[in-house]
């Protein structure tokens, strides 16, 4: 998956705000972590049935710490759901953060 060559973003009108009500991540926040190096990218495959899903591990601007998951629709990146990275996701970005 080659992220850098999507167009942008893409947010569902009906989950515009889930993230935020769940778990204080804004919409920017998101996108942030998409432009921010290191960033950790993976297949999703538990969570791949109906289409191909992602998470990445990264940062934000503030230096926040989050895990995302996406898929891509018609080019753009979907945020499916984000938050603050647990202590297994910590340990993993911190080997390739520093």
């Amino acid at each position: 998956m080659d992220i850098y060559n999507v167009d942008g973003f893409e947010w569902d009108d009906g989950n515009i705000n889930k993230n935020w009500i769940s778990h204080q991540v804004s919409n920017l926040e998101c996108e942030e972590v998409f432009f921010n190096i290191p960033l950790l990218l993976a297949n999703d495959k538990k969570h791949s049935q109906y289409e191909k899903r992602y998470y990445v591990l990264g940062h934000t601007n503030a230096n926040r710490w989050l895990f995302v998951t996406f898929t891509v629709r018609k080019n753009k990146i979907r945020v499916i759901s984000a938050r603050d990275m647990n202590q297994r996701g910590e340990r993993k970005y911190a080997k390739i953060y520093s």
